[in-house]
């Protein structure tokens, strides 16, 4: 009789033991968690490394979006039959058309730009110059309205610099994009150019490839 009731007691031990066991491990769990909380957010450079860090990852998941989003590429236009412009026609070339397409007057010259619609077309940095004379704004470098006149501009108010900077521009636009014809002055009859077409298109292939 009294071993059992020993027994008894000692089972009953064990089982007061074995509960408080879990309770004392989500005690200790509870408070890890807070003293790596507290520890994390207590400190000021704690707190910078996290926001460093969180910006880090969203850079990378931001760039593994845009490099899987593939652009959509615009179908080419097919090469401009070669011809003059008078100022009022250019304007109809300011890439808000149907087909998109943007030209652009340099020193007399006019350029098929539309290959780099993203810089000239609209919504461009440079898409003020779409559909105009962009001479005297490149001599000058500005980006105002002012700069682009309603009516021919024959640019002798520049000075030597300004007019070889045009130059330079002219044989810029000259390499990269595609001759059309001249910027037609007041009164000015077009070229027919039917004569020359077929060496321009040969020409005008070359530049597109």
């Amino acid at each position: 009789m009294y071993f059992f009731i020993i027994t008894r007691h000692v089972t009953g031990s064990g089982n007061m033991a074995d509960n408080d066991t879990p309770q004392s491990e989500e005690q200790t769990g509870s408070r890890l968690i807070m003293r790596i909380v507290s520890e994390l957010f207590g400190s000021p450079l704690n707190l910078g490394l996290l926001g460093i860090c969180g910006f880090l990852i969203y850079k990378i998941i931001s760039s593994r979006r845009s490099t899987d989003s593939t652009p959509v590429k615009e179908p080419e236009l097919p090469p401009l039959k070669k011809q003059d412009f008078t100022l009022e026609q250019l304007r109809e070339y300011d890439g808000k058309g149907s087909d998109g397409r943007v030209l652009i007057a340099v020193n007399g010259k006019v350029f098929d730009v539309t290959r780099g619609k993203r810089f000239y077309g609209p919504g461009g940095p440079y898409g003020l110059f779409a559909g105009h004379d962009a001479s005297r704004a490149l001599a000058t470098f500005s980006l105002g309205e002012d700069a682009l006149k309603n009516e021919y501009d024959d640019l002798s108010d520049l000075n030597s610099l300004q007019m070889e900077s045009i130059r330079e521009w002219e044989m810029q636009f000259q390499e990269k994009y595609v001759y059309v014809g001249k910027l037609l002055k007041p009164g000015e009859q077009p070229t027919d150019y039917s004569d020359t077409e077929d060496d321009e298109k040969t020409e005008t292939e070359k530049k597109v490839e």
